[in-house]
């Protein structure tokens, strides 16, 4: 395995205080089996699943509960035994926010009893059947953006390499760290068996600088795999050059165009836990049934990391690292830059839900004064998407749409930076992320009124049509009866010359 240190700078960004010291302190915490889960029908990006059981149903762990219906979904398992409690609308959260959605409830039985290992497990050698089998597997993106994985192995574009993204540069969060550290030959595994699906010519697998543990366990496993397609790649400890279009410019010096995926010009991006998914889900044909949670914050008594069923209520994911203690300000999912607030820790742990930060007001902003800006130009230096945020703002408070796109508000990625480095306290990133909501809404209206005028103008054409239909019509009637008049008139004027020529003759008779 190939080590090396990529020669471009990220651009932007901000160094920040981790925060994860006090998780990293101690293995990954396993055996954990929640009283109830909560399983979304929907926690990946795309259609919703399809339950295919009923309340009073005993499900065992691995069984599938909800079937993908669409080529962009991911099946959902029952990730413990226990019985069907009801299938209900609950809050859920999700990539960006909470929102309601169908969830099967399950009272587990503390029996933790696995589905019989079934026929056809074996590994299938057809792409397409690989692809089929990751879907009914469940196995989505880890890294939070929870695409399912079958539809981004599946892409169409010739694959130049893919990456696997271990960076992890938000503070607080260290799930894939302690994952790399304890499961490093399961990672590269998985690693080998997506480049392979993909006919990659190259696997890189991408670990920020402050992770040396890691990175030496993922340099050894790499090594012993004897494959020569592996690199790895150091990189700078700077947030957020974990995002997807800042890593492959980083590591590829290829840039991303705007409103495109990587894998459109040929790089498909993965985190490394959804590589560890995929090597148990082809060498022990287990299913995505958990995941590794960081809990960490202030206000938790044991911050660590726990292999977490899906479907775990976040309350009960706390009170297994020792409750809350002290004064709890927030509870946010996800990090501290792109996470956000929970109303109560009664929600489910979903497939993209890799943080629970128990949150003490000491950690927390608490001055929200808004100052003017002051045009430094600090955000813009920050933002790893090379935007320009105070025209940005400019244009989003003034509902300039036009400017928004000029400006490229489409391409914000929403990672925080402006409003870290905004000596005016601007939230800038909510001004954004609202603007995006309302430029969206704005398109739309803009698309339906283009139709309304199009319908309309094709309306008066045809009433246009219709009229030179009826006028032609009317004329053709005008030129046939006047044809039939001068017919008529010609007939009768023939036939008084024929009587007038009878009456000479018979004059001239007598």
């Amino acid at each position: 395995m190939l080590e090396y240190t990529p020669d471009r700078r990220p651009t932007g960004g901000l160094r920040l205080p981790a925060h994860k010291e006090a998780s990293v302190a101690q293995p990954i915490a396993r055996g954990f089996v929640p009283r109830t889960l909560i399983l979304a029908l929907q926690q990946h990006q795309g259609p919703a699943t399809t339950p295919v059981v009923s309340p009073g149903d005993r499900v065992l762990k691995g069984q599938v509960v909800a079937r993908a219906r669409a080529l962009r979904s991911a099946a959902v398992h029952a990730s413990t035994s226990g019985h069907v409690r009801t299938i209900e609308d609950r809050l859920v959260p999700s990539v960006h926010a909470v929102h309601r959605t169908r969830c099967i409830v399950i009272d587990t039985d503390g029996k933790d009893e696995p589905l019989p290992p079934g026929k056809g497990a074996r590994w299938p050698q057809d792409p397409e059947r690989q692809l089929k089998r990751i879907r009914d597997g469940g196995i989505v993106g880890l890294g939070g953006g929870v695409f399912p994985t079958a539809e981004k192995l599946g892409a169409h574009t010739p694959c130049k390499a893919l990456i696997i993204n271990g960076v992890e540069c938000e503070p607080y969060i260290s799930c894939d760290d302690v994952l790399m550290r304890e499961e490093a030959e399961g990672i590269i595994d998985g690693a080998l068996i997506m480049r392979d699906i993909l006919s990659a010519p190259e696997c890189i697998v991408a670990i920020e600088r402050d992770k040396p543990q890691a990175i030496e366990a993922i340099l050894e496993a790499g090594r012993a795999s004897g494959d020569a397609s592996l690199k790895l790649a150091d990189i700078p400890t700077i947030y957020p050059t974990g995002g997807e279009r800042q890593l492959v410019e980083m590591l590829t010096g290829e840039e991303v165009p705007s409103t495109h995926y990587p894998s459109e010009i040929g790089y498909i991006c993965q985190n490394v836990g959804t590589a560890f998914a995929l090597h148990r889900l082809v060498r022990a044909g287990q299913p995505l049934l958990s995941r590794i949670v960081t809990v960490a914050g202030d206000g938790v008594a044991r911050p660590q990391n726990v292999d977490t069923p899906i479907g775990t209520p976040i309350g009960e994911l706390i009170e297994f690292c020792g409750g809350y203690r002290g004064e709890v300000d927030r509870l946010i999912l996800g990090g501290s830059m792109m996470g956000y607030a929970l109303p109560n820790d009664e929600m489910p742990i979903t497939k993209g839900g890799n943080c629970i930060i128990v949150a003490a007001r000491s950690e927390v902003r608490q001055d929200f004064s808004e100052r003017y800006c002051i045009r430094c130009g600090n955000c813009g230096t920050a933002c790893p998407a090379r935007l320009l945020p105070q025209e940005l703002l400019r244009a989003a408070r003034s509902d300039d749409h036009e400017m928004l796109d000029e400006f490229g508000l489409t391409d914000c990625i929403e990672c925080g930076c402006c409003d870290v480095i905004c000596p005016s306290q601007i939230p800038l990133t909510e001004v954004f992320r609202n603007a995006k909501f309302a430029h969206a809404r704005y398109q739309r209206q803009h698309v339906f009124s283009a139709e309304t005028q199009q319908r309309y103008r094709r309306h008066q054409e045809r009433q246009r049509a219709d009229a030179r239909r009826g006028k032609d019509l009317q004329d053709n009637l005008r030129h046939e009866v006047e044809t039939d008049e001068a017919a008529r008139q010609r007939a009768i004027e023939a036939a008084i010359k024929r009587a007038r020529q009878r009456r000479s003759h018979d004059a001239d008779q007598d």
